[in-house]
């Protein structure tokens, strides 16, 4: 029988309050997954039927004008990010522990405290040109790649091994097996959806070889009676699965007019099967609304996304708020290629970053009971301490 639609506690004492400062260098502990607090939600309704402000825009405004989202990095910027990087690197401190105080950036600083504001309070996101990972180990591009994350937000996990520096990479996995893999870990499409933290961040180091009209269905993405598979990460006594919206008003919003806030990655919501019939029924299926629902947004998307092709050190940084994201499929170097400059060819690799921007310093106002957490959202297993691979695994 499914849950009913009823206030539920968190199971669990702050996060900041768990962590074991052995394991997590700053003393903090990613919040995780979590439904939301139901008395939170409000039913659509309540939604502003206008919404405007600097979260709103359309491709128009941006595709002719990239000079408006778009910055290469100068021979300065990229000395100075350099120098930190290699300071940092000198200086023996583990990659989890890297912070604005140990990667001092003096200059850029400037740049991306304008960049943190427009992510989360204007068009929400941004493409950074021109690193140049080509020249550097994966360790150095992981180093300065953290480092300027460090300025936007507080590093959350990815999954249940606790990788706070995650890695976007083919590694053969079976993209149809949607209950227990993730499909960034494979070269298949992804639906537009949104990631688990408030900004998510992308560096290219090497790329592939190619790559409201229904107010019916607004209200069917705004009732939270949609299930959400955690595919097995989930700590002791947590259930299988999250039930919540896909659309949010924000509370107590600081702007003029309240926002709506999304979260959604459709892959979690059609691997359910299994708890859908048989002795596992303990949440519905899928209903005909719901499915309809979820065609026409992703229709919707595709006809007024603007695509951007990242290059080999291109960073991209979303906000998972207000801006939705995919990506074609793809298909990789074959073993023995060789690039344009006659070098073994790089198979396609992203480094992703999750990033947390609570509402304690300026974030998003959500309807989570952790939504003051510094580093809220994300996924935690247990006490699962942070780690940073410098490549898939």
């Amino acid at each position: 029988m499914a849950p009913g639609l009823v206030e539920t506690a968190p199971s669990h004492l702050p996060a900041s309050q768990e962590a074991k400062l052995s394991s997590f260098p700053d003393g903090l502990k990613t919040s995780g997954q979590h439904p939301p607090v139901y008395s939170q939600v409000q039913p659509y309704l309540e939604f502003p039927k206008v919404h405007t402000g600097p979260t709103v825009w359309t491709a128009d405004d941006y595709r002719e004008n990239p000079e408006l989202w778009t910055h290469q990095f100068s021979l300065g910027e990229i000395f100075e990010i350099s120098a930190a990087a290699d300071n940092f690197i000198e200086s023996g401190t583990p990659l989890t522990g890297i912070s604005k105080t140990n990667f001092p950036l003096p200059n850029l600083c400037k740049r991306l405290e304008v960049l943190r504001k427009d992510l989360i309070d204007g068009k929400g996101f941004f493409l950074f040109r021109g690193l140049p990972v080509r020249e550097w180990d994966l360790q150095k591009c992981a180093t300065a790649y953290m480092g300027l994350g460090a300025y936007l937000g507080y590093f959350v996990s990815q999954n249940g091994r606790g990788h706070v520096l995650g890695h976007v990479k083919d590694l053969g996995e079976d993209p149809t097996k949607t209950d227990r893999v993730r499909i960034y870990r494979t070269n298949a499409r992804q639906y537009f959806h949104t990631d688990g933290a408030d900004i998510v961040g992308l560096l290219c180091v090497a790329k592939s070889l190619s790559g409201e009209r229904h107010p019916d269905v607004v209200e069917t993405l705004c009732e939270p009676n949609w299930y959400f598979d955690r595919k097995g990460e989930v700590s002791t006594g947590e259930e299988e699965w999250i039930r919540g919206s896909i659309f949010y008003l924000e509370n107590g919003s600081h702007t003029l007019d309240p926002r709506v806030y999304a979260k959604f990655d459709p892959m979690n919501v059609t691997s359910l099967a299994r708890f859908n019939s048989g002795p596992n029924a303990h949440i519905p299926p899928l209903s005909d609304r719901q499915q309809q629902a979820m065609e026409v947004f992703e229709k919707t998307c595709a006809e007024l996304s603007l695509h951007m092709i990242l290059a080999p050190g291109d960073i991209q940084f979303l906000s998972n708020s207000h801006v939705f994201h995919a990506r074609t499929a793809y298909t990789d170097h074959p073993p023995g290629a060789v690039d344009e400059d006659g070098q073994p060819a790089r198979r396609r690799h992203l480094m992703r970053l999750w990033l947390a921007a609570p509402e304690s310093e300026g974030g998003w106002k959500l309807p989570y009971h952790d939504s003051l957490e510094k580093k809220r959202g994300g996924i935690q297993v247990n006490d699962t301490p942070p780690v940073c691979p410098l490549d898939a695994e």
